[in-house]
């Protein structure tokens, strides 16, 4: 059938029309993407900025937290010195007031002594007495007269000394008041460094949330913009099959008996459908790499175990839904997600071939089919390496 030229005009004029669109669409879907991660590198120098006044913040409220256990210690250390210089100056007052009773008591005791001691001199002189006797009893004048030297000495000594500590405890008192003078201001100081730094963080902060809307709106923009180039990319594309392979065949237990290791490239996957995708690929809209097959199936068709094994895994797992694990030894597990129905419970030994599940999409697929793994020790291996047909 020959088109009408009018028609076949219009026709290419919309196809120019929504390619123009298309390209618009795309350009401004990459500036929005290219203004997300400028923001996102904003936001993560904020956030590293917000790390490091939190660290200073914490610095200066340490601080602190020092600079008021040495002001508690000094000040106990203060009124223990006022305590001790108390006492002392106390005491001193007491011995200057003794010292100067004993000083005018000593000063009379002299001079009657000297008084007398002539006398008693003179009389022995007159009354012809033994100068044997006079000369011991003038000896123990002497003495006495010693004594109290001594005795006076003694006192002049503890006041010196009592002095001496009465101002190396005025002089303790005097410093410790400047250290307690020197804390304080240090305290006032962090204070403020830290009362600072608190309206930093809560500036941080409020930038932070700030820049967290404007990053929600522009992927909420993102997200709109996309999902419209992804329709057009869609509509601009030829239709194509998404099945990279299609499986007839189903596993039977023709290899019970050998070691798992030695059934690379014998194997049969465990459900007929279409498989989607290739291991290690990318999910669609994703950065997560593929670690299994999904095999597109009808809901209700049986799923098989693909080598003899005991279930060690029957239950229900966020993002894979009803999920069974099948341990076939040597480290070598199967896995089995999406289900329907699970037939098999943990325990269960199994041969080749057995049915134990049914093709869903539990788990929040939105597609029927089956998501299918191998892994050794965890590691996940690709599925198509072990089958016989690829």
């Amino acid at each position: 059938m020959i088109l009408p030229a009018r028609f076949l005009s219009l026709l290419l004029c919309s196809l120019f029309l929504f390619s123009t669109a298309y390209a618009s669409q795309q350009e401004e879907l990459e500036n929005l993407r290219r203004r997300i991660a400028t923001m996102q590198r904003e936001m993560d120098k904020t956030s590293e900025s917000k790390s490091e006044a939190a660290d200073s913040l914490r610095e200066s409220e340490r601080a602190i937290s020092d600079s008021n256990r040495k002001l508690v210690l000094l000040a106990a250390q203060q009124n223990a010195a006022d305590i001790k210089l108390g006492i002392l100056q106390a005491q001193q007052q007491r011995l200057a007031a003794n010292m100067a009773g004993q000083q005018i008591l000593l000063g009379k005791l002299l001079y009657q002594q000297y008084l007398g001691g002539k006398q008693e001199y003179l009389k022995l002189l007159l009354n012809n007495q033994n100068p044997n006797q006079v000369v011991r009893d003038l000896q123990y004048y002497r003495y006495i007269a010693r004594g109290r030297a001594a005795w006076l000495a003694t006192l002049r000594n503890n006041l010196a000394a009592l002095n001496t500590a009465s101002k190396a405890a005025l002089d303790q008192r005097a410093e410790l008041a400047s250290l307690r003078t020197e804390q304080a201001a240090q305290k006032r100081t962090l204070e403020k460094e830290q009362h600072a730094r608190q309206q930093m963080l809560v500036k941080i902060s409020k930038q932070l949330r700030r820049q967290r809307r404007e990053i929600n709106h522009l992927q909420h923009d993102e997200n709109r913009l996309a999902q419209l180039v992804d329709r057009l990319t869609k509509m601009l594309a030829q239709p194509r099959s998404s099945s990279l392979f299609h499986n007839d065949n189903l596993p039977d237990n023709h290899f019970d008996g050998s070691p798992f290791d030695q059934l690379k490239g014998k194997l049969t996957l465990p459900v007929r459908g279409e498989v989607t995708n290739r291991f290690g690929a990318l999910r669609p809209d994703s950065s997560v790499q593929w670690k299994g097959l999904f095999l597109k199936a009808p809901s209700g068709q049986v799923v098989k175990a693909i080598a003899a094994g005991q279930v060690v895994f029957a239950d229900w797992l966020r993002g894979f839904g009803n999920l069974l694990i099948i341990d076939h030894g040597k480290g070598y597990m199967s896995l089995y997600g999406n289900n329907e129905t699970l037939y098999k419970q943990v325990g269960d030994v199994l041969r080749g071939g057995d049915t134990i599940a049914t093709v869903g999409n539990s788990g929040g697929n939105e597609d029927f089919g089956l998501y299918f793994e191998l892994r050794r020790e965890s590691k996940p291996l690709d599925p198509m390496k072990w089958m016989a047909t690829k």
